[in-house]
């Protein structure tokens, strides 16, 4: 048959070979997106590939997700200034944007996102470790308070006076007696972005942009019990299985425990 179609034994040999494994790589490519909340694109679908012994192109990835209709969620963070109260203390920016920490807990940041639940708006906190951008507390609740602030630090597991500094955006909701209170039992620094400045807080802002993206946008919340279950949920898939580009395509879980192997 090769005679009469004139083409070399090796040409059939490889195409005979090829078609399993594009099949095994389609098949592949398909479950890593779906397992991991339709986030991932070619970079980090291609790092997982790597996981599982398949060497794949971007190109050949990009191809096969759209000829099976995969669509990342991801976008690129954009800032959208809004006005909001501004805490008017004399603190300083003691982080000074110096967002690559080479410490755990060093320096953890947070922010507060707006969530609709069915007619009504509720808020989320995180509190996000510079280190290995792990999210050690979450709360979410009706108010953007102190009170959920408040509840995020009790999420966080271990010693919170690890934590050496606190540093946050000017909210009004981030000064007040019930905060300053939680900070100074224990002996947590405070710092804070310069006002109308919000790349000082830069980190926290993409967390929430992609929080959002992965998220928040693809979920339909009936009830407060019902946001509070799923963002549980986000939080230990972005934590223990979303590989971060910053973290060399690792997970912040991952990356902790290499580097607690290298003290060791």
């Amino acid at each position: 048959m090769c005679d009469v179609l004139q083409i070399a034994r090796s040409t059939f040999y490889y195409e005979a070979k090829e078609q399993p494994k594009e099949d095994e790589r389609t098949e592949a490519i398909v479950q890593i997106f779906h397992k991991n909340r339709k986030a991932y694109g070619t970079r980090k679908l291609k790092t997982k590939l790597q996981e599982q012994g398949l060497i794949v192109s971007r190109r050949r990835i990009g191809r096969i997700m759209q000829e099976q209709g995969l669509v990342s969620t991801y976008t690129i963070a954009q800032f959208k200034p809004h006005k909001t109260a501004c805490n008017e203390a004399t603190t300083t920016n003691v982080l000074d944007r110096a967002f690559e920490q080479t410490e755990a807990k060093r320096f953890v940041v947070s922010d507060l996102t707006y969530v609709k639940v069915e007619h009504r708006w509720h808020y989320v906190c995180v509190l996000i470790d510079l280190f290995n951008r792990e999210i050690i507390g979450h709360s979410a609740g009706t108010n953007k308070d102190a009170a959920l602030i408040s509840r995020a630090f009790a999420t966080v597991q271990g010693d919170l006076s690890q934590i050496q500094w606190f540093h946050t955006d000017r909210g009004s909701e981030f000064k007040n007696q019930k905060m300053d209170e939680l900070l100074g039992t224990f002996e947590i620094g405070r710092s804070l972005s310069r006002k109308g400045c919000p790349y000082d807080n830069a980190v926290a802002e993409a967390t929430y942009k992609v929080m959002k993206t992965e998220f928040i946008h693809q979920m339909d919340f009936q009830s407060l019990h019902h946001l509070e279950l799923e963002l549980y949920d986000y939080v230990n898939w972005f934590n223990k299985h979303r590989i971060h580009g910053s973290l060399g395509y690792m997970t912040p879980v991952q990356y902790r425990q290499a580097a607690l192997k290298k003290v060791v």
